[in-house]
């Protein structure tokens, strides 16, 4: 059953998506494999969609943080190979291999573990061995004076049974910070670690690695030395993020509600709760169905603004959990029913996280199920999707 609700909808633009990988492409070379970052539903844009496109398209790979993601991809018929990023338990490496997954491989520990249940299922699961040059969160652990040993660990994890190794890969903390000296440098060093590290586990395993990939979205951005055989760009992909413009890349999500109820108040009207909103003329408030439940952050109350047909309003008192008020008053013609966007064309989400304090990344995930989305193509409606149980 299809909501009739015109409440709070996401327009996602598929044909942003689309020019954003032909000019990642472009930038990084047909040479090297592009792996489509699809993790948490794709930023908030709807992992299913996104990745039937990213297939249509060319794409290599993708990659997902949890199993549960991964299978939600293969059920919705996605045939290209899929990167756990995230842990997954060792009971879970049957259902790794029967839907065709690739795990990553964080310690020796985890190895030995996924080894022992490939070969009791009696099949191989793909891996892809994580190492730890400096991101302090997962992965083979390989600074200082955790090298030879990590290259012992790494070498001898691609030597265990029922494993087919197929890639290695890091993770960057600060490769989106060019402007400060410091970061570049502490890039420069996990990729040389990384490089480093390749060579001495290949040399002591005597085979190479098919796949060996570190560039997220700022290295693949900012680092064509980080490219290798494959990047991964995430929110890059999506049109959003600090980088996106001087690329050329388009915004995909577009996030617009309506205006359900305008009312006029007297001067020293208190709106909302804490009555943190003081009119101080006569105020034509309007009423919109957008609250912190559909991903509204509450932080933003009376310090940020929409955009309606006939300019912004700001958005006025503490905002509540399925609706808030925005001020009408210099807006006369703005009426009942009227669209107004939330961020898109006119508003940048990177501005909206801007004010928030916090990144783009953050807005764009917190778009809640409720909200629904709905996916263009050449200009015209080719689905939707939207949280309901009938």
């Amino acid at each position: 059953m299809e909501s009739t609700l015109r409440r709070t909808w996401a327009e996602i633009d598929l044909d942003a998506v689309e020019h954003n990988y032909r000019t990642l492409r472009a930038h990084v070379g047909q040479n090297v494999k592009f792996l489509g970052v699809v993790k948490a539903d794709s930023y908030g844009h709807g992992c299913v969609p996104i990745s039937h496109l990213l297939e249509e398209l060319g794409a290599d790979y993708l990659a997902v943080s949890s199993i549960d993601e991964a299978v939600e991809l293969r059920v919705n018929g996605i045939t290209l190979p899929i990167l756990i990023l995230g842990y997954t338990p060792a009971d879970q490496v049957g259902n790794l291999i029967d839907y065709r997954i690739t795990q990553a491989v964080t310690s020796p520990e985890a190895a030995r573990a996924y080894s022992a249940e490939a070969v009791r299922h009696g099949g191989e699961l793909t891996v892809h061995m994580k190492v730890d040059t400096g991101m302090s969160r997962v992965g083979f652990l390989c600074q200082g004076q955790h090298f030879e040993q990590a290259v012992a660990d790494i070498a001898e994890a691609c030597r265990l049974p029922g494993l087919r190794v197929e890639g290695i890969f890091t993770h960057f903390a600060v490769s989106d910070e060019p402007d400060k000296e410091e970061s570049v440098a502490y890039t420069r060093g996990q990729l040389e670690l990384f490089r480093r590290t390749i060579a001495a586990v290949e040399e002591k395993w005597g085979q190479k690695f098919a796949l060996h990939h570190c560039a997220n979205t700022g290295a693949t951005a900012l680092w064509p030395d980080a490219w290798m055989d494959m990047v991964r760009p995430g929110l890059l992909l999506y049109g959003c993020g600090e980088f996106a413009a001087q690329l050329g890349l388009k915004p995909v999500m577009r996030l617009k509600t309506s205006v359900s109820i305008i009312k006029t108040y007297d001067p020293g009207t208190t709106v909302s709760y804490g009555r943190m909103f003081k009119a101080d003329r006569t105020t034509r408030m309007g009423v919109v169905p957008y609250g912190y439940a559909d991903g509204f952050f509450r932080t933003l109350s009376n310090r940020c603004q929409m955009m309606t047909a006939d300019g912004p309003a700001p958005q006025r008192g503490r905002i509540c959990m399925d609706m808030c008020m925005i001020d009408l008053t210099d807006l006369p013609n703005v009426k009942e029913g009227d669209e107004v966007e939330i961020f898109g064309e006119h508003i940048s989400v990177n501005d909206v996280a801007a004010l928030a304090g916090t990144i783009s990344y953050e807005i764009t995930c917190a778009v809640s199920k409720r909200v629904k989305r709905v996916y263009l193509r050449h200009g015209q409606v080719v689905g939707s999707e939207l949280m309901l149980r009938f």
